[in-house]
């Protein structure tokens, strides 16, 4: 009897991988990091993964199929997908693909306090972003080419392709932006700050 259980990245991937095959959870982080899907999911720290098959295993989501031990590994525990589970997977997959949620990632809060800042600390700031962000763009530019030409279809690199995306996009804006500061286009005052904050403060009832 499975009990409700919150959907989550990391939830979903696990269920997907045990639709391949039973997997234990060096395997999984295994064919996570094969697959690429290290890009999507945190899955630099064994904890969260394990943390996410407690969850699921507890709500019924998954099963143990087998423990198991050889010489060159300690007790390893295999898991196998539920009927509950293949449901579930079914369920998020499509909830996740329909209805975008609200997300708080750092960088927009960071974009939000600009204003303790200078320009040039900006810049300065904004540059560094702009050189990782060319080069993670560059690095998916390689994989996809990579995958693409060993034959991989293209429905399993969807996620590349928007990460690809979302990185050529943020290329652009930083140089805009960048360049709007250099410029002086993009400017402001602390008197200025301070009028639109007084303003605000008035109109609050």
């Amino acid at each position: 009897m499975s009990t409700a259980v919150k959907s989550s990245p990391m939830g979903l991937t696990v269920l997907s991988l045990l639709h391949f095959k039973p997997l234990h959870p060096y395997g999984m982080q295994r064919l996570l990091k094969q697959w690429g899907k290290d890009q999507v999911v945190n899955v630099g720290q064994r904890t969260g993964l394990y943390r996410t098959i407690d969850r699921l295993l507890t709500a019924g989501l998954i099963a143990v199929r087998e423990t198991g031990r050889d010489q060159q590994y300690p007790e390893r525990t295999v898991y196998e997908l539920t009927e509950a589970g293949r449901r579930a997977t079914r369920t998020w997959l499509l909830d996740m693909l329909r209805s975008p949620k609200q997300e708080f990632p750092e960088f927009p809060v960071a974009l939000s306090n600009l204003m303790l800042l200078t320009p040039d600390e900006i810049v300065e700031a904004l540059a560094a972003r702009l050189a990782s962000v060319c080069g993670t763009r560059a690095a998916l530019e390689r994989a996809l080419a990579e995958t693409a030409e060993s034959g991989v279809p293209r429905v399993a690199l969807l996620e590349t392709e928007y990460s690809l995306t979302v990185a050529r996009a943020e290329v652009g804006w930083l140089e805009s932006v960048i360049a709007d500061l250099r410029s002086g286009a993009l400017a402001w005052s602390a008197e200025e700050l301070l009028a639109v904050a007084a303003a605000s403060e008035a109109q609050t009832p």
